[in-house]
């Protein structure tokens, strides 16, 4: 994701306490596997391994515990709760991963037959990516037109009846109003959550304007869809700002900007 400093599962408490051990276990285990590594054999005291051993497990913790922080766990009991409303897991379906080279995003799939918005920057350098469903189905998606401008691109699957959004015919909201959005951030996929549309944003390199909004937005919403309380598409998350005003905000490219890219091709 632009940020300039820019498992579809639902999971329930306990799920979410078990994958967070999960990934302590995971961390302790790489760390003790490195350590061992690098280790010269000598003859020490016990005592010397065991104040090893604590040490090395604190700072384990501690880095588990920044990644895991709780605002990122908020956002997964949040998206948990969600999804259990009908509404916002048909949203889920049709809200794909994207997989280019290293770059990992979202995109969102605009008609049963397989068009697909994402960010420029996520497909960058790329012709083809690799695109995944929720329900398991993974397509090589071709890159069919860019607009690095507006860092938006479309991509093309060959599938039938597969799960769409609808589009807005134009960006229009009413400030804080409410908003849904569903993306892949961090190492999760297919994470809903709510949020607010703050105002327009005249960025100092962009020729339009952008639209802010306070929601849970981290690396890997790039792509996501910005769903208004009629079920329609108004926008595409592209960028996170600190506004000397409002915080840490999520940034959204007005669906308005798609229709005036394809208008001008």
């Amino acid at each position: 994701m632009h940020n300039k400093d820019l498992q579809q599962e639902d999971l329930d408490d306990e799920e979410l306490q078990e994958l967070v051990l999960e990934a302590q276990r995971e961390a302790l285990e790489q760390a003790v596997s490195e350590k061992n590594e690098r280790r010269i054999y000598r003859p020490f005291p016990k005592w010397t391994f065991w104040l090893m051993a604590i040490t090395l497990a604190v700072s384990t913790f501690a880095i588990v515990f920044q990644i895991y922080s709780i605002p990122a766990i908020d956002f997964l009991k949040t998206s948990s709760a969600l999804s259990k409303n009908p509404q916002v897991a048909l949203y889920k379906e049709a809200v794909v991963v994207v997989v280019a080279g290293d770059s990992k995003g979202t995109g969102f799939s605009i008609s049963d037959k397989g068009t697909i918005l994402t960010n420029y920057h996520v497909i960058e350098g790329n012709e083809s990516v690799m695109v995944s469903f929720p329900e398991g189905e993974r397509f090589n998606a071709t890159v069919t037109r860019t607009f690095p401008d507006i860092d938006l691109a479309i991509l093309e699957v060959r599938g039938e009846h597969l799960p769409h959004l609808r589009l807005a015919e134009q960006t229009h909201f009413n400030a804080y109003e409410p908003i849904t959005i569903v993306g892949n951030p961090l190492s999760f996929s297919g994470i809903a959550n709510k949020g607010n549309v703050l105002d327009y944003l005249q960025l100092p390199d962009w020729d339009r304007l952008v639209v802010m909004i306070k929601a849970p937005v981290y690396r890997g919403n790039s792509g996501s869809p910005v769903i208004n309380e009629e079920g329609e598409v108004i926008g595409i998350i592209f960028a996170t700002l600190n506004h000397e005003s409002h915080g840490k905000v999520g940034l959204f490219i007005p669906i308005d900007a798609y229709y005036e890219a394809l208008e001008s091709l």
